[in-house]
């Protein structure tokens, strides 16, 4: 059934598919860049919640959200960024939105709310990461 609805958000699929790409990309980006500016803090956190290894994993985590912000804000590697953020999403779920504890100055209801909109994130990247960029991208273009 084709009803108006339909044909609008099929004459809109290329911006709405470039939009939510660009969109996924900032909201790597931008903490990325963040985790640059406040280290220190970062590095603070991620020893309370018991993450392993916390400096190389900073350092690769700034490297993942920069690095694959800028990817999918290009559509560049558009299907390996989002493959890699979802694992990187999958784990500050469970390492850093831990909501089953309890962190002096924390809020179980705040990590369980982030835990459930990473987890929504998590899905789109899944998404992104079977179906790759649309048309509007350096992927297509290279494909060329």
């Amino acid at each position: 059934m084709n009803t108006p609805l339909h044909a609008l958000i099929n004459r809109l699929s290329l911006p709405l598919d470039v939009a939510g790409r660009a969109l996924l990309g900032l909201y790597f980006l931008l903490p990325g860049v963040m985790k640059i500016v406040g280290f220190t803090g970062t590095l603070a956190y991620m020893t309370q919640h018991g993450v392993p290894f916390v400096l190389p994993l900073l350092l690769l985590a700034i490297v993942l959200e920069v690095g694959g912000g800028l990817a999918l804000l290009l559509g560049w590697q558009t299907q390996l960024a989002a493959f890699l953020l979802a694992g990187l999403t999958l784990l500050i779920c469970v390492y850093l939105h831990d909501f089953w504890n309890s962190y002096a100055g924390g809020s179980q209801a705040h990590e369980l709310q982030n835990f459930v909109k990473d987890l929504g994130i998590f899905a789109g990247l899944l998404v992104l990461a079977a179906r790759g960029a649309p048309r509007a991208s350096l992927d297509a273009r290279a494909a060329r």
